[in-house]
């Protein structure tokens, strides 16, 4: 017997719901989710909060779990799945894909040739005040051509539903892992729901991720040994490091495990240093080598760039990536797809004002308490001012800060996420989200996982979905079309199997006094938030 109530304080919401449609009728349910609302208006309120329940213990059993602060913290799991239609899939695997091969080009192109400036499609000043332009790597070309091994494309839909994309994250994208222990988590406490749905599949992305690693190995290597570089247990995105290196197979290390030797970079073991080929680093460019950055990194390797300027060794991401990152950088992509690729953009942006522009400095100070001001380097929801939401004097301290650093800062609207439901304590309500696909790059093809990261912000109201601010995740279930299920054994890329042997790590001995605490709170420092 059904329990509707468990719907009954559902919307109406601002802007555009994905499960309910309100277009000029009374309010029905979408048909891609009326199977999923009376699976849950069957199981009723007792059950589908026994199944939360179960799924919230299952997550702190497993130990997943997000470091906020210092603080590890289970990553809230919502119960019901968001989904997304083949076609609509369609549209965010193109635009995702046509992204990434417009930021591979501009990488190039400013780290080489430089000719979008000679071109005038972005200004010099656009790139060379970025914080994460680093000219120790100008003219180091990646084996392969590929810098971005990894993407994660951050979108929303907006009030009619269109994917826009809010930013991209080419350094170190972080939140896949949550991806793949979602819908094994999901799948596990909803099988009757899973199972009456055509679901694309996630479980191939460390494979695929392995497969791109394997081809981005330096010139003559034919069987790379690979590794993920961790800046240890303390960095919040810790729990994905060990994940993505268990499942692809390969060794976890941290800058203390490796050491340079002749322009090589070599592994401690227990049977003496060994190469390595390739190293997939979730450390920022700050502290990744203490010769050519941050002198006092303790949690990078010495020596290290140098390395992969002779051409032994392959970091992924690319070190200088974060260029592409920059917030500012951002309001010229579109104009980089048209110039790089000869094509329209597929994904729009949102509107954006340069603070650095004086017109759009001036419109943007006579409407600061309606907009949302953003720092170009900020990561994490951190430094967001939503006008709206803020105080007279939190806006008047903005004011100091764009006048101060205008090239600091863009503006966009505040747009109103599309919103999902949510299991919440009184029900279940519509609640705003974001969607992080993430795009794995081998240099022959960019190949996007069907299904990426859903943030959803827990809070009523709440606009920010980051987990540092209180959000939580949810399973993201992409509808099979008929040629996806012809084709998805097939569709990811694959490693090529090898013989090999597993790499025991030697204990560290570095006992110097005062080092462990330092090595703790960079790890906190180093980037990993949702």
């Amino acid at each position: 017997m059904g329990d509707a109530h468990l719907f009954e304080g559902y919307g109406p919401v601002s802007g555009f719901d994905e499960m309910i449609s309100r277009h000029d009728r009374e309010p029905a349910v979408r048909g891609n989710y009326a199977h999923v609302h009376a699976s849950f208006v069957d199981m009723g309120d007792d059950e589908v909060r026994q199944r939360a329940d179960a799924l919230a213990s299952s997550y702190l059993d497993q130990g997943i779990t997000f470091g906020v602060e210092g603080e590890e913290r289970p990553f809230p799991l919502d119960i019901v799945p968001r989904l997304i239609e083949a076609e609509q899939w369609s549209e965010v695997d193109r635009g995702v894909r046509q992204r990434v091969r417009a930021l591979e080009a501009f990488l190039a192109d400013v780290y080489g040739s430089g000719d979008l400036f000679s071109d005038g499609v972005v200004p010099r000043s656009v790139v060379m005040s970025s914080q994460h332009f680093h000219r120790v790597v100008a003219g180091l070309d990646p084996p392969n051509g590929v810098r971005i091994h990894v993407a994660g494309v951050d979108l929303i839909r907006d009030g009619e539903g269109d994917f826009r994309v809010l930013e991209d994250n080419v350094r170190v994208p972080s939140g896949v892992s949550y991806v793949m222990t979602n819908r094994r988590a999901l799948s596990a406490a909803l099988p009757e729901v899973f199972a009456d749905h055509r679901i694309r599949p996630v479980s191939q992305y460390s494979q695929a991720l392995l497969a791109a690693l394997r081809k981005a190995a330096p010139s003559g290597v034919s069987d790379p040994t690979v590794v993920v570089l961790t800046p240890g247990v303390y960095n919040s995105a810790y729990f994905e490091h060990t994940l993505l290196a268990r499942t692809m197979g390969v060794e976890l290390v941290e800058g203390r495990d490796l050491v340079c030797r002749s322009g090589r970079v070599m592994m401690r073991t227990t049977r003496g240093l060994e190469p390595v080929d390739v190293i997939y680093r979730r450390i920022d460019d700050e502290f990744l080598d203490p010769v050519q950055f941050r002198s006092d990194s303790a949690l990078g390797v010495p020596g290290i760039v140098n390395a992969a300027r002779a051409g032994h060794v392959t970091i992924a991401n690319a070190v200088g990536n974060g260029v592409a990152d920059d917030k500012l950088l951002y309001t010229y992509v579109p104009d980089l797809v048209r110039y790089y690729l000869s094509e329209e953009p597929i994904l729009r942006n949102v509107d954006t004002w340069r603070m650095g522009d004086t017109d759009h400095r001036e419109e943007v100070l006579d409407r600061l308490g309606e907009l949302v001001l953003k720092p170009v380097d900020g990561s994490g929801g951190k430094g967001i001012v939503i006008g709206p939401a803020a105080s007279a004097a939190e806006l008047d301290d903005l004011r100091v800060k764009v006048l101060a650093d205008p090239r600091a800062w863009i503006a966009q609207p505040v747009v109103s996420l599309s919103t999902v439901p949510t299991l919440v304590e009184n029900g279940i309500r519509p609640r705003h989200v974001d969607l992080r696909p993430f795009a794995v790059h081998d240099g022959d093809d960019v190949w996007v996982l069907p299904g990426g990261l859903t943030r959803v912000a827990l809070p009523e109201g709440e606009l920010i979905v980051n987990s540092s601010r209180g959000g939580g995740s949810k399973d993201t279930w992409v509808m099979a079309g008929i040629a996806d299920e012809a084709s998805e054994p097939d569709h990811a890329p694959r490693a090529t199997p090898v013989a090999g042997q597993s790499h025991q790590q030697a204990p560290d001995l570095d006992f110097r006094p005062g080092r462990g605490m330092e090595q703790k709170q960079q790890q906190q420092q180093a980037r990993g938030d949702l």
